[in-house]
């Protein structure tokens, strides 16, 4: 897509790092290996093991992991454009990016000793942290009620309760699960006795760990989604994460580190979408003339332009702060509800200019938009963040 002109542009742009443009080719570069065709034959429910393995070696799943521990050292906001330019090429980045936004929650509250055991093991692709077990079924998204219990046996941990919407669990070789550790009639806050556990899904000969059942859920989308049993699942003492009773706030650092990434990859999606409609609604010609000409196609596609553009200069500002250390709550949640707002819209606007082509799998607009949908929902419904700013920015009585 051609940008506006000069003032103008300069107005709304985000003035990136020149290493960005170079993240930016090499990713698509990548990614061109793997185009649409790749993708489609995914379909329905097939993990691409090809493309994590390459993204894997060629170093960008370790991004976010310190230099020291053989990762790239990137911020958070360099990783989003990893996820970003996978989207836009068409690749669906749900495959592998969990193993990014979970590094919050063991790079600011893991040991020394964890992090020097799994690190680099993470970095080198020999060890893959893809599963986050937080939702269950009973909970929804009131994560002070989960019934996931870890109790202290000696050296050990038994846990036991279920997660659902798990996705990757069965080709990740770790977990990173909250389990309530002190029942919720005995804690202060309801948000108090929570915390997070780190440990292998398999034992050295590649079976799952006793006592742990995955089962896949198959969904709209490829997700590669799953529910987790734990029936008295016994883990190592030091699985424990930061300290216990504290992992709901351990845990908000993933979380908004995912809210951003999604908002990004929600941006790359748009890009996509809007890049083909433009192509498409140029070349098309009905009545003899592009159907670009007629405004009924093309408003759609400036207001979803205009609103990708906005929902873009969120996730950086989110982003930044993140990077800084500082409080981002409140943007993260808003750049995750605006760009997955604005990608849904353009991938109508785009479906709409397609017509019945639209839905014809190898123009690969349906399959993007069902991706895409999901974060209008996931991993937090945007009612929930319009509840959210409601109480936190503008001071209203809490409404959930």
């Amino acid at each position: 897509m051609q940008r506006g002109a000069n003032a103008d542009e300069e107005a709304v742009s985000h003035d990136e790092p020149e290493d960005y443009a170079v993240i930016r080719t090499e990713v698509r570069r990548l990614c061109d290996k793997y185009g649409n065709e790749y993708w489609r034959g995914l379909e329905p429910d097939r993990y691409p093991e090809e493309f994590v393995a390459e993204l894997t070696r060629q170093g960008w799943l370790g991004a976010l992991i310190p230099e020291a521990y053989g990762g790239g050292g990137l911020s958070l906001s360099g990783a989003s454009v990893i996820l970003e330019e996978i989207s836009r090429s068409g690749g669906n980045p749900s495959a592998c990016h969990a193993q990014m936004y979970i590094m919050g929650t063991l790079l600011r509250h893991g040991t020394d000793d964890q992090k020097a055991h799994y690190l680099p093991k993470i970095a080198s692709g020999d060890l893959r942290l893809q599963a986050f077990g937080v939702t269950e079924p009973t909970a929804g998204s009131d994560t002070s009620s989960i019934r996931t219990r870890a109790e202290r046996d000696g050296d050990t941990w038994r846990i036991n309760g279920q997660k659902i919407w798990t996705s990757r669990a069965l080709y990740s070789d770790l977990i990173l699960m909250i389990a309530r550790t002190t029942p919720i009639d005995q804690c202060e806050s309801r948000l108090d006795g929570i915390s997070v556990f780190l440990f292998p899904l398999r034992g050295d000969d590649g079976e799952l760990v006793p006592g742990l059942t995955i089962n896949p859920i198959p969904t709209m989308m490829n997700h590669s989604t799953t529910e987790v049993f734990f029936d008295d699942v016994v883990v190592a003492a030091d699985s424990l994460v930061g300290t216990e009773g504290m992992g709901f706030r351990h845990i908000l650092d993933g979380m908004n580190a995912e809210r951003i990434l999604i908002a990004s990859e929600c941006i790359g999606d748009g890009r996509f979408f809007l890049e083909r409609a433009a192509e498409y609604a140029k070349q098309r010609e009905v009545f003899g003339r592009p159907i670009g000409q007629n405004q009924g196609v093309a408003f759609p596609l400036a207001r979803a332009y205009a609103d990708l553009e906005a929902a873009d200069l969120m996730r950086w500002r989110a982003a930044e702060l993140f990077d800084r250390g500082e409080s981002c709550g409140v943007e993260a949640n808003m750049a995750k509800m605006l760009a997955s707002e604005a990608s849904w819209a353009a991938g109508n606007a785009a479906l709409d200019t397609h017509g019945g082509f639209g839905f014809a799998a190898e123009y690969d607009i349906e399959r993007k938009l069902r991706e895409t949908r999901l974060y209008k929902v996931a991993p937090i419904n945007n009612n929930l963040v319009l509840a959210f700013i409601a109480q936190k920015c503008l001071g209203l009585p809490k409404s959930y």
